[in-house]
This record gives C-alpha cells, sequence and structure tokens, in this order.
C-alpha cells in the first residue's frame, strides 16, 4: 500500500511561518492577530488609566511580538505594512485623551517611533553586524 504525501503549504520554523512562495503574508496575519490579542488584553485588563503605564506595557508585551525575527521576515508590500502598523495605531487611539489626535501626533506626544522605523533600524543594526 503506498501512502500518498500530504502538502503543506506552510511550515513554522524558529517561530516564522514560511509559505511556499516565501512570502511573509502568513506570518505577519498570525503575529498581526496576536499582537491585537495581546493589545486589547491590556487594555482591558489594566484598572490605571495611566498613558504612560499602558504604553510601557505594550512596549515589553507586544511590541515583542511584531519585532521577533524581522530580519527574516521584513515586508515588502504596503499592505503587509500597514497591517502591521494598525497594531500601534488603534493601540494608540484607545489611550486616554489621544483619540481626536492624528497617528503621527500621537506617536510624537508618546515618545515612540513607529512600528515600521522601528524595524528600519534593526535591519540597519543587523547590516553593520
Amino acid at each position: 500500500m503506498v501512502k500518498k504525501l500530504s502538502k503543506n503549504m506552510s511550515c513554522r520554523d524558529l517561530g516564522v511561518v514560511v509559505s511556499h512562495d516565501l512570502k511573509p503574508a502568513a506570518h505577519i496575519g498570525q503575529m498581526v492577530a496576536k499582537a491585537h490579542q495581546r493589545a486589547n488584553t491590556i487594555l482591558r485588563s489594566f484598572v490605571s488609566r495611566d498613558v504612560a503605564l499602558l504604553v510601557c506595557a505594550f512596549i515589553v508585551y507586544v511590541r515583542p511580538i511584531v519585532e521577533y525575527n524581522s530580519v527574516i521576515w521584513s515586508p515588502q508590500t504596503v499592505h503587509d505594512i500597514e497591517e502591521i502598523e494598525r497594531v500601534q495605531r488603534m493601540f494608540t487611539k484607545r489611550l486616554p485623551g489621544l483619540k481626536t489626535y492624528s497617528y503621527t501626533t500621537r506617536l510624537n506626544r508618546l515618545k515612540l517611533p513607529s512600528l515600521e522605523l522601528r524595524r528600519l533600524h534593526i535591519d540597519l543594526i543587523m547590516f553593520i553586524k
């Protein structure tokens, strides 16, 4: 009896989902979903509405999810870049007193860089090494 091998369209290696076409869309989709869940959990769980505390929690618990191995899966399409940036955009919009400001104004007030800028910084550090 001959057993047929199943086709896998993607696999996880070192925490990064690698698809058959080597595009990072599958990994980005899973990573963004997990980051949104964690950001929402932070906003629901903290009784304190102190913006500095919530931003610190975001930096510690959410940002590592969207930056893990970013040198390997760095997105090239505008859609993927915007999908990743939406995590931080939605989080900062839900912070007390910042809803009416634009995204760039919120980042300036919170003294946060965009996630795209952080990925570029990580890429440059890896290039220098």
